[in-house]
Order: C-alpha cells, then structure tokens, then sequence
C-alpha cells in the first residue's frame, strides 16, 4: 500500500507540475534570456527566467553570466531548477509546505549562473505586495575574480611544500581558524552553564548547526555589524588572535615529517579544488588540475614532451599559415633585366648543350639513327668533340641581327622624346 501511495502521490504531483507549467506558458510567465536581454514585471504570481546552455570553448574559460534583480521588495522566493517543470515543481511543493520555503534558493539579487547547462530561475512575489520588478541578464567574458581563483590555486598547489614547513604560516593558520572556531568555544561554554541532562545533549548536537546559521548571519550582515559594533569586533578579534596565537606558541610548530607531508597534500588538495571550482567548464579546470600534477611529479619529462608538442604544433601552424597566405596574397613575380634575361639565356643554352652530349654519348643514344636524321653528319661530329655549335658566319649574322634591332630601339624612343 505505501508503494502504490507513493507512485500516486508522484504521479498527481507530475500532473500538478505539468498543468501548472501550461498555465505558467500561457499567460506569458516564461521567458528566455540572452546576454543583454532585460524583463519588466507588472504581476503578481510565479515568474520564470531561463537560458539555454551554449557551446563550450577553451576562450570562455572564466566566462560568467549574471542574472540581475531589480527591486525594493523584500518578500520574494527564489526557485531554481534545470527546466521550467523543475521550477514549478519546488514552487508548488513550498506552497504545500506550512507556508515554509523549504525548496526555495537564497534570496540574492545578484545571481551567478552556469552558461553551459541549462538554467531557470524562479521568482514567486505574493498578491498583496508590490510586485513590481526588473530581471536583467550580462555577460561577463573574463570574470576577473574566477582568474584570480584560479591563479590562487596554482599558487597554493606550487608553494604548499614551503608552505607546510614554514613557522610563519603556523601561526597565521593558527589564530585564523582559532578566530572562527570561537563560536564553537563559546557554545560549548554556554552548555557548561546547563548542567549534564537534555538541554547540554541539545546544545552539543545542535553546535554545529548553530554555529553555520549564525555565520550566514554574521556573514550577510557583515557591513552593518562592522560599522554599528567596530569597537566590540576589534576587541574581539584582538582577544581571540592573542589566545589562538599563545595556544599555537606553547604546541609549537609541527615537527614530524609525515605530519609535514599531510599538510602538503591537504594545501594542494584544496588549491585544485580552488582550480576545479574557479571555472564553470569543468572539463578544462580538471585539464588544468592534470597539467599541474603531471609537471609537478615529473617535471623534465613533462617540459621535454611540452618543448616537442610546442615545436611540432608550432611547425604545423607556420606552414598552415604560409600556404593560407600564399594563397589569399600570392607573390608577383619578379621581372628579369635585360642582362639577367641575357645571361639566364647563356646559362640556359649550355645547359642544355652539355645535356645533348651526355645523351648523345651513353648507351641510350643510338648513333647510326642520329645520323641518319641530321642534315650535316660532320658538324655534329665536330659540335662533340668539342667545336661551337654556331659556325662563324652564323654568329657574325646573329651580331649584325642584334645590331639592327638594337639601333630601331634606340630610333623609336628618340622620336617618342620629340614628340613629346
């Protein structure tokens, strides 16, 4: 019987959530956010805020985005979820709660969202307030505190060998933690005041309870408490600095190595949890984490496979670059002179020449046939043992030719200087 109840219960509480997300869409309560969008309300009721989840690239490493709300009211409820039904759901089961916000987020106006997973935000303002308010969204592309805990981390996870040894950082961690471990102190010294029975027992078992509802306390009423009761939080913190710092001198520094090394390996636990929570792409902050243990524990043959991966990627990316340039911006070709023409024609000829005599020389060539095609046997006898392949009076015509045609250049450009 308590199982069917069970899935009744589910079942009439998905129905719920269902229809109630259908009345939501109907009457234009959900909306989808992007970077720069803004929404005004005029109406009481439950409102849904949402935003779709984008790609993921290494650049929107420390990318954050922020959903702004902009009101004087004070009695609102916050609702999160992953989908528009998740929302109404928390909302529906806090309506059925004894009026106790027990599924509700903390109140915040200023909310940090995750831009690669889907995200809804709710927001539920009573009928008799005034319910008017402004939800606005902003990209921030490099969130300056996201890099700086990142940096912290590395830092920590780089200096906790020093760190762990250091007297210095005995005694600040000591009167740090002794500074917030003293609410603790004093409500084990209240439960003194009780005597052994029920009431101490509640006290010990509710001391740590107390004492985190009364930091969130402290912590959201910071400002005002240090600017209505700076005199009592000076003296405060001055007294129980003074006890944690004489407490840490009479133990004195840790001596034991193993000690030391736990130390170490707590410090650097809590710099890669500094990394992995430094950034909403998970997959890099834990890429990151990997790097930085790989070069920590093996640090030549980690710089020495980095060097070759660099070099290769780099030789990779030049020549991608080169071929893409070249491409899109081809190099003119350079123009010859006339006495470079003059000299590649010389160069290129007795190539050339000394090329038909190889051939004609080895094995390949087959000289009865050659001859047989040649017009003059004798001169290409004489042109392989050594004699010009131009006969004298062929070389005389070829100067008196280049004579000729140099003399008409030189008339052409006089008369185009006169007419000019």
């Amino acid at each position: 019987m308590w199982g069917i109840n069970v899935k009744v219960n589910g079942i009439i509480l998905a129905v719920v959530a269902h229809y109630t997300l259908a009345q939501i869409a109907g009457a234009d309560s959900l909306h989808y956010l992007e970077p720069g969008d803004s929404v005004e309300n005029a109406k009481p009721g439950l409102r849904i805020f949402c935003h779709n989840s984008k790609s993921k690239y290494l650049i929107h490493l420390w990318r954050t985005l922020t959903l702004s709300l902009y009101t004087d009211l004070e009695t609102y409820d916050l609702f999160d979820g992953k989908s528009p039904s998740e929302v109404v759901e928390k909302h529906d089961l806090s309506q059925r709660s004894w009026r106790f916000n027990w599924f509700g987020t903390k109140r915040s106006k200023k909310m940090k969202i995750n831009p690669f997973e889907d995200t809804c935000i709710g927001i539920y303002t009573p009928p008799a307030n005034n319910y008017r308010y402004k939800m606005s969204m902003t990209l921030t592309s490099i969130d300056i505190w996201k890099v700086a805990l990142t940096v912290g981390g590395v830092l920590l996870f780089w200096s906790a060998p020093k760190l762990s040894r250091n007297s210095l950082f005995y005694y600040l961690t000591g009167v740090t933690l002794g500074d917030a471990f003293s609410v603790l102190i004093l409500i084990w010294f209240i439960s003194k005041l009780f005597g052994r029975g029920k009431a101490m027992y509640l006290m010990i078992a509710s001391g740590w309870t107390l004492s985190t509802w009364l930091a969130n306390i402290l912590w959201e009423n910071a400002q005002i408490i240090l600017l209505q009761y700076r005199d009592y939080v000076l003296w405060y913190l001055l007294a129980t600095s003074l006890i944690s710092f004489i407490i840490c001198y009479r133990i004195g520094p840790v001596t034991n190595t193993r000690t030391k090394n736990i130390i170490q390996w707590f410090l650097q636990g809590c710099g890669l949890l500094m990394i992995y929570f430094s950034s909403h792409f998970h997959e890099a902050s834990i890429a990151i984490c990997i790097l930085i243990i790989v070069f920590y524990n093996f640090p030549i043959v980690a710089f020495r496979k980095g060097r070759i991966y660099c070099q290769a990627f780099i030789q990779r990316s030049c020549l991608k670059y080169n071929s893409i340039r070249n491409s899109m911006f081809p190099e003119r070709p350079r123009l010859l002179t006339e006495d470079e023409y003059r000299q590649q024609g010389i160069k290129e000829t007795r190539k050339a020449l000394g090329e038909l005599k190889e051939f004609c020389s080895s094995p390949e060539c087959s000289p009865w046939k050659t001859v047989l095609r040649l017009k003059d046997p004798i001169r290409f006898a004489e042109f392989m043992e050594g004699s010009p392949h131009l006969s004298q009076n062929e070389s005389y015509e070829h100067d008196v030719e280049l004579t000729r045609l140099i003399e008409e250049c030189e008339y052409t450009e006089d008369e185009d200087e006169d007419d000019y």
